[in-house]
């Protein structure tokens, strides 16, 4: 399961973070995964405990979010959703597009625990 090496990866980025602020802990981590990202969110958040054990992110909720997946037809320009094993323009069919998203992996928002003393 390479979740769990995402999720290790995503635990080493938030700490990088907290260090950075000075946070103690992290509240929230929000990520948004397409589904041309080969990630999937439900392993990803069964992997997340075992990584974030131990971190300032062991108390941590970890939300993702799922992206669309975006086409731009190069035959007609429009941009249009698709499907995972079908992307094809949604307005003239045409079969010659390009991935707009949907094959992200994005760390949104992280939430910290920060102590007054360390803003000042």
């Amino acid at each position: 399961m390479h979740e769990l090496s995402v999720a290790q990866a995503l635990v080493d980025q938030v700490g990088d973070l907290a260090g950075q602020h000075g946070a103690k802990s992290v509240h929230l981590i929000r990520v948004r995964i397409g589904p041309l990202a080969g990630v999937v969110g439900d392993l990803l958040a069964t992997a997340f405990p075992l990584a974030a054990a131990g971190t300032p992110a062991e108390s941590a909720r970890l939300d993702w979010v799922a992206a669309p997946i975006v086409v731009r037809c190069r035959t007609c320009g429009a941009k249009t959703e698709a499907q995972p094993n079908k992307l094809v323009c949604g307005a003239c069919g045409d079969w010659r597009t390009e991935v707009v998203s949907g094959d992200e992996l994005i760390l949104e928002t992280v939430e910290l625990d920060i102590p007054e003393s360390a803003g000042d």
